[in-house]
């Protein structure tokens, strides 16, 4: 079952009274958050890139303040934050941290932090991608059990920054929010709910998902962005464009079919979940079509298929395809986080997460097998999550989960509930 909770303003302010928020990283979406969250409560925002603190904090100053818009309302919000600073002892005096860096530096801020983080905090990963849990627990060791891991599926809202460090606009509001609680020890679920919902106010409705695997392996990322890419250039000629096409308007009737191909073999590793633990929840896994409508129902024109409703969604519109100006037009840049990120920390892990349960994912292991060919990197290997760059992903494997067994006990599957199904945990 989920838990959906909306507070009207008078409640949500109520309820996050005194919040201390640290907001981690510099890109579109911390800088929304900051600003946001920093009209309503003290935000102490963290970037550990080079200077990049230091030029935020000038821009702000020679500003005076953030702003924030909103695409097709005159609602605009404007805030100072309390401090930006790239020193990670700044999280002693903050209890919820809310990470809006990409997934691939997630450890590189846990590491960070942990030194100085205080119990009781409550970390808010935006998104979390997959494999969050394992991250997590490895990085903050003995400490893990008394914080809180908040996993949400993807981020609040579609967004970018205007004018770098000063003003920024949000293109769209998420409707509901995919979010998996783990709370520190003494708190529930309920009450890290409370606290980040009064954060985040009336939209959107975080909805609670039963455990970090349904993140995981919901997370629409690994669908949508190695998914697009794949099906937009698998065949491209290798020569120059003469305008960056779009990225989600653009998409075709092959590249939704690529897309419900992953997600399909995503439904085949929760039915293997499923036969080890009949009990073990992923009703909340949608499929990719169910995420955009759960996400995107009122900015969708035409929802009679996937490739109508991504075409069709406002929140999306004039997004293109990341690309490199080169001599003649516009080439792919096969490095952003598209590839980069939503690869390593998320379709590494849930083709990990099929092995170890012996589930075929056949779209997923074509589409991987060429993102690892465009990243210059090998994480499948002889259909194998055995490549030299395993270490690099949240593979479970590359955290030492090797055996069936091995991820019943992470997952906290009883032994002998495994015998339920089909195949007992070897």
């Amino acid at each position: 079952s989920s838990v959906c909770i909306v507070l009207p303003p008078s409640v949500h302010f109520c309820l996050a009274a005194m919040a201390s928020a640290l907001v981690c990283g510099g890109g579109n979406a911390a800088q929304v958050v900051t600003c946001l969250f920093g009209a309503r409560y003290k935000v102490t925002a963290i970037s550990l890139y080079a200077d990049e603190a230091e030029r935020w904090s000038k821009a702000v100053k020679d500003a005076g303040c953030m702003s924030c818009a909103f695409q097709g309302t005159n609602k605009v919000v404007k805030s100072v934050p309390d401090l930006i600073t790239k020193d990670p002892a700044a999280v002693a005096n903050c209890d919820v941290v809310l990470f809006t860096v990409p997934s691939s530096f997630h450890e590189q801020y846990f590491t960070a932090l942990e030194p100085y983080v205080k119990e009781g905090t409550i970390f808010a990963v935006m998104p979390a991608r997959s494999g969050c849990d394992f991250l997590f627990k490895k990085v903050m060791g003995a400490k893990a059990d008394k914080l809180g891991l908040v996993a949400f599926e993807t981020l609040p809202w579609a967004c970018r920054f205007n004018d770098w460090g000063k003003t920024a606009t949000v293109l769209g509001t998420k409707e509901t929010i995919g979010a998996a609680v783990v709370p520190p020890v003494g708190k529930t679920k309920t009450e890290v709910v409370l606290k980040l919902q009064g954060l985040l106010g009336v939209e959107p409705m975080i909805v609670e998902c039963p455990n970090v695997m349904s993140i995981s392996l919901g997370n629409p990322g690994q669908v949508i962005h190695p998914g697009v890419t794949y099906g937009r250039w698998h065949a491209w000629d290798g020569k120059p464009l003469e305008k960056k096409p779009l990225f989600y308007h653009g998409v075709d009737a092959f590249t939704a079919e690529v897309l419900e191909g992953i997600s399909a073999d995503i439904t085949a590793i929760c039915k293997g979940l499923k036969s080890l633990d009949k009990t073990y929840d992923t009703s909340q896994v949608k499929t990719i079509m169910e995420w955009y409508m759960a996400s995107y129902s009122n900015s969708i024109a035409d929802a009679s298929n996937l490739q109508k409703a991504m075409n069709s969604n406002s929140a999306y519109e004039g997004l293109c395809h990341p690309m490199k100006e080169v001599q003649g037009g516009y080439v792919p840049d096969f490095h952003f986080r598209y590839l980069s990120e939503d690869v390593p920390t998320g379709l590494c892990f849930t083709r990990g997460v099929a092995e170890l349960l012996g589930v075929k994912t056949p779209t997923i292991d074509r589409v991987m097998e060429w993102c690892q060919e465009k990243l210059g990197k090998e994480f499948l290997k002889d259909g194998k999550m055995a490549g030299a760059n395993i270490t690099e992903t949240r593979a479970p494997q590359a955290y030492g989960v090797t055996s069936k067994k091995a991820l019943c006990q992470f997952l906290r599957i009883e032994p002998r509930s495994c015998f339920a199904g089909i195949l007992p945990c070897m």
